[in-house]
């Protein structure tokens, strides 16, 4: 009778700590997310021409030499966001792959820099937006790579 107490004992804490963790810890969490920060809770979803096409928060795989590209070696690889110094040195390979001028390419970086602590820290941009502005600015260069 003892072991099927402690079984009885074990089964009850074990249900309980699923229905806690498992259930009503994730609906709070949820819940919490959806009301403080919506956008991010929701993947923080970009889209063009009306359909979703990436993530503001993970990097997106961009290899043609026409548009920015972003790091490849950098720990996860999922980082949407590179260096000012490292987009501005990608500036000539996209100026001959499209012959947009390097100085409405260099406004463009300025136009989507960010800081790391606001105004102080180290410059950097989204590739995804920058990417996107270059294919709304230029969409005969870039219908090809659009589908």
């Amino acid at each position: 009778m003892k072991g099927v107490k402690r079984i009885s004992t074990a089964a009850r804490l074990t249900l309980i700590s699923v229905v806690i963790c498992g259930l009503i810890f994730p609906l709070v969490m949820t819940g919490i997310g959806q009301v403080a920060l919506p956008w991010q809770s929701n993947g923080s979803q970009v889209y063009f021409e009306n359909r979703s096409i990436g993530s503001e928060l993970i990097s997106q795989n961009f290899s043609a030499p026409v548009f920015f590209h972003p790091r490849n070696n950098s720990a996860s690889g999922v980082d949407p966001d590179i260096t000012l110094s490292y987009a501005t040195s990608q500036i000539p390979r996209i100026h001959n792959a499209t012959g947009i001028s390097e100085s409405f390419l260099n406004a463009t970086l300025q136009k989507y820099r960010q800081y790391t602590l606001f105004f102080f820290g180290t410059p950097y941009v989204n590739v995804l937006n920058v990417n996107l502005f270059l294919v709304a600015s230029y969409p005969t260069i870039y219908s090809p790579y659009v589908q």
